[in-house]
């Protein structure tokens, strides 16, 4: 077979979530299936370390798809003529975009209907695109693919045209590296990143999705109660909408304890991620939440969202709580601190929770409804 496949997210040093998603999964179905063709398409240079084996393809197609205008462009000319070229039995699309245009049957991966939900916090353009083309991609896609039940279910509410058997589940996992390390090797860490303290982390872009400013308050709150020497690492870029965010910064009283690493390199995330005292991902929507795995495969507790997709991924492993309430959220910082038998405890669920998240399994039933197309 040949699969054309759209890795426009696959972008060396700056991969996020969806990137990521599509390193693991296209890295692992690639070497499954040496016998198929896998044809990526670029929307500008690539890094070699994408091309993972002999039976892949690059092509670069132009222009570089960043914003409305050029989404369509990319897709609708630029991937359909390019579909038509290499005679693609199949498309597979991981980040929730398609060729209206093509005939050729489409494996899409929706990650969430965030636009539905948060429309204050996204830019016009872009959100009038979701809501003209999303539908219509739901539609034409001849396979549905989400990653939590969270976001089939939604789909089936919003959409209820589309049929629930075309919709199938994958989820994420934790990325390559994550697992616990030494006391010794967290030292080194705090030692680099927060002048020897204990921290709790959060990992993420910082948009207003993410929350990030009622966390900052609840840390805030924290130290005020605790009198502990703990800081609060933000890892992440700034993205956009950060205006509260740094409103919040600048009105924190404990501010000298609050560090944006910005974005850092793999190892440095995987190392800053167990050696955190606590990761607290409070977001106020997520498809799925990959860094509440990533924590939970380092041995480190988490502090999440009882809302969308969180509760469904932490379990009963982590303290789940509302993302609303930077009460609740304080609280749940405190416990931690105060309590160590309650955070052995959730690192001990934690630490189970996470095998059952597989991207060896994920890889597998994508390849699956790509395959029996």
């Amino acid at each position: 077979m040949i699969i054309a496949v759209n890795t426009r997210l696959l972008l060396a040093g700056k991969l996020e979530g969806i990137g990521y998603f599509s390193y693991e999964i296209l890295k692992r179905m690639t070497a499954a299936h040496p016998q198929h063709t896998f044809y990526f398409f670029f929307d500008r240079p690539y890094d070699a370390s994408f091309i993972f084996s002999k039976n892949v393809i690059p092509v670069v197609l132009q222009p570089p798809a960043r914003h409305p205008i050029l989404w369509y462009l990319w897709f609708e000319i630029s991937v359909y003529r390019a579909l038509k070229k290499i005679k693609a039995d199949v498309f597979f699309s991981p980040d929730g975009y398609l060729s209206l245009r093509s005939k050729v049957p489409t494996v899409l991966v929706l990650h969430d209907l965030v636009y539905l939900h948060q429309p204050e916090n996204m830019q016009a353009t872009h959100l009038n695109y979701f809501r003209k083309n999303v539908p219509r991609f739901l539609n034409h896609a001849e396979k549905i693919v989400t990653v939590s039940e969270f976001v089939k279910q939604d789909i089936l509410y919003n959409f209820p045209n589309i049929l629930s058997e075309k919709i199938s589940v994958v989820y994420n996992a934790a990325r390559d590296g994550f697992f616990p390390i030494s006391e010794a090797d967290k030292q080194t860490v705090r030692e680099k990143f927060s002048n020897g303290s204990e921290y709790f982390i959060y990992v993420g872009a910082i948009h207003p999705r993410k929350n990030v400013h009622r966390l900052i308050q609840a840390f805030d709150d924290f130290k005020k109660k605790s009198g502990t020497e703990h800081k609060l690492i933000i890892v992440g870029r700034m993205a956009w909408k950060t205006d509260e965010v740094t409103a919040a910064y600048h009105n924190a009283q404990f501010k000298q304890d609050i560090i944006f690493t910005g974005y850092v390199s793999e190892n440095d995330l995987r190392l800053l991620t167990a050696a955190a005292f606590c990761m607290v991902y409070v977001s106020l929507f997520e498809g799925f939440g990959m860094p509440i795995i990533e924590a939970m495969s380092c041995d480190v507790p988490v502090i999440t969202s009882n809302i969308t997709a969180m509760p469904e991924v932490a379990g009963d492993a982590a303290i789940c709580i509302n993302p609303n309430s930077v009460e609740e959220i304080t609280e749940a910082m405190l416990s931690v601190e105060k309590n160590n038998e309650l955070r052995l405890q959730f690192i001990k669920r934690g630490r189970e929770r996470a095998k059952y998240f597989s991207w060896d399994k994920t890889a597998e039933d994508l390849g699956f409804q790509i395959f029996q197309k």
